[in-house]
């Protein structure tokens, strides 16, 4: 909310701080775990024994060695996942905020001011925001832990009148933001969704039925839906992970339920109740959503959708995917079980900025 954009310049700063200290840390640990072992004085210092068996200090970092090596690089991965996830809108902010500095700097000039004096005199003028206005869009938008009015009274006065002022600037002055986000191909096509084809957004989702941060997600995609209806399209991928025991089956079994029409019930009925995942349950809950039990059996029995969800792993690991949830809007990564606002940043972005004319995700 613009309430909340009093505190926008230090948020993006933190935003930027912890994106560094986060990425520092990672690095830290990566450097910690991933350097060249120190031999102690006697690399064949006895460190277990059983029996008479001994096992040496050079035992051990000879079985440790290919693990770190596994961390290393998953450290490394995470840390540039990171960057990425972080730097469009670090970059977009800033651009944002240079094309705001040019157009205060050019009508200062205009004026024949300095911008300080320019400022002071818009600030103060007949367009000022009025003591009355700035407390009525406070008390509108004010929420849960909202500094009190008089704290944030000269704040909220000059946020206010900055963008009244930017706002009359860009009439004449129109700024076009033409800086691109980060966009994948997905082929998503063919798979079960929600939503109508020409829908200007489309949600490409990577899950795991026995995930519990996918589970975690499901209310906030119900809650997209309840307010972008057919402005969005959901579409599902598997991406089944190795230890989750269930998983495959799971997704097999939510292809199976596919075949006869009942994908998106049996799907919601898997995510509420992940302790029925084992095979007996799976065809248990076809039973229980009305399905042809013997059908689905053999679907299930069979090795009919393996490849194809092998083929969705892989489809997701060319476009960087390696946990769940894994979202793709409009081709614009979002990884793991966000909050509400991450998702409504960027459903809005598109719509704003074209929907569906920039999708690069198949559908």
């Amino acid at each position: 909310m613009l309430l909340n954009s009093n505190h926008a310049v230090r948020y993006r700063l933190e935003s930027a701080g912890r994106v560094v200290s986060a990425a520092a840390a990672l690095l830290i640990v990566c450097a910690a775990v991933c350097a060249p072992r120190a031999w102690a004085d006697d690399p064949n210092a006895t460190v277990a024994t059983v029996g008479d068996h001994k096992i040496s200090e050079k035992d051990l970092d000879a079985k440790v060695q290919p693990q770190i090596v596994q961390m290393r690089a998953m450290l490394e991965k995470r840390v540039d996942q990171l960057i990425a996830d972080k730097s469009f809108d670090l970059r977009r902010e800033t651009l944002e905020s240079m094309t705001d500095d040019y157009l205060i700097d050019q009508a200062a000039q205009r004026d024949k001011l300095s911008v300080p004096d320019y400022l002071k005199k818009e600030y103060s003028g007949k367009n000022s925001v009025t003591d009355a206005e700035a407390k009525a869009f406070y008390d509108k938008n004010k929420g849960q832990g909202t500094a009190p009015y008089d704290k944030i009274k000269p704040q909220l006065l000059q946020m206010m009148n900055r963008q009244a002022l930017l706002d009359r600037l860009r009439k004449d002055q129109p700024v076009k933001i033409l800086l691109e986000p980060k966009r994948v191909v997905v082929d998503s096509s063919g798979h079960p969704a929600q939503g109508p084809k020409d829908a200007p957004v489309t949600i490409v989702e990577f899950t795991d039925f026995q995930c519990p941060f996918c589970k975690a997600t499901q209310a906030t995609l119900k809650q997209l839906h309840d307010k972008y209806g057919d402005k969005i399209r959901l579409v599902h991928m598997d991406y089944p992970l190795p230890f989750h025991s269930h998983a495959m089956d799971a997704a097999k079994a939510a292809r199976c339920a596919n075949e006869q029409g009942k994908f998106w019930q049996y799907h919601d009925a898997l995510f509420a109740d992940q302790s029925k995942l084992a095979p007996a349950d799976l065809k248990a809950t076809a039973k229980t959503l009305g399905m042809n039990s013997g059908k689905f059996e053999t679907c299930f029995d069979s090795t009919k959708y393996d490849s194809q969800i092998k083929a969705d792993q892989a489809a997701g690991e060319k476009v960087g995917v390696d946990g769940t949830p894994a979202f793709f809007i409009d081709g614009r990564p979002l990884t793991g079980a966000q909050p509400i606002p991450k998702f409504e940043d960027l459903i809005n972005d598109e719509l704003a900025t074209g929907g569906n004319t920039k999708q690069a995700s198949a559908r």
